[in-house]
């Protein structure tokens, strides 16, 4: 199998789903994932607790932390609102652009913008240079030892607002007890937690959803 992981997964999709329907490139990303290789998706599972919580919160601007393929983003963006937006970082450039055109086989080029760069260079620019005044929704789903500290970030910077919901990914494993410590006890946010099970694998996981208080 030649090229990355990644770029047999966008092949794959490619020639397997529909241009332009965005449900039927996730199903083909799980038939993938789940039959041949293994990939760090939010996988079927745990995607449709995802996909309530979204559904719920109707957002109108929406972050994703880690990108990968740009399934999560895509799972997102089927779920929202016309001339809603999703704004996704990505520091990887590979996987980078590995989304960017997965998320245009899908129909998502005009919704979802991939910026790729690292989270803490980023956040700091979402306002001036992306047009955000406050986030709605926030998908953490990067590296675990940047949960909180983006979390802090958001905050610090005010792009959190009352009643802006945070979801992460991966709380249990590979497990982010920092990040739940934090925004379990810091009083900032009213927490639930969703058990699950890793994608494609059976094996304990959870999404932990944290509404900022303001």
């Amino acid at each position: 199998m030649a090229g990355s992981k990644e770029q047999r997964i966008l092949d794959f999709v490619k020639e397997n789903a529909v241009s332009g329907d965005p449900q039927s490139v996730v199903d083909q990303i799980d038939k993938y994932c789940s039959q041949k290789e293994w990939a760090m998706n939010v996988g079927d599972e745990k995607g449709l607790i995802l996909d309530n919580i979204v559904k719920e919160t109707n957002p109108s601007i929406v972050l994703e932390l880690g990108t990968y393929c740009g399934y999560s983003a895509i799972r997102i963006a089927q779920l929202l609102k016309p001339n809603a937006r999703l704004l996704t970082i990505e520091r990887e450039q590979a996987h980078a652009a590995v989304s960017r055109e997965m998320i245009e086989f899908a129909g998502f080029k005009d919704t979802i913008e991939v910026i790729e760069g690292s989270t803490e260079k980023i956040i700091p620019r979402l306002r001036t240079d992306y047009g955000v005044e406050h986030l709605d929704f926030v998908f953490i789903d990067h590296y675990n030892e940047r949960y909180t500290a983006d979390t802090k970030l958001l905050e610090e910077l005010g792009l959190l607002k009352k009643g802006s919901v945070i979801v992460a990914d991966n709380v249990v494993y590979p497990g982010a007890p920092d990040f739940l410590e934090y925004v379990r006890t810091s009083g900032r946010y009213e927490c639930t937690n969703f058990p699950s099970h890793v994608e494609y694998r059976n094996k304990p996981d959870a999404l932990e959803k944290a509404v900022f208080r303001g």
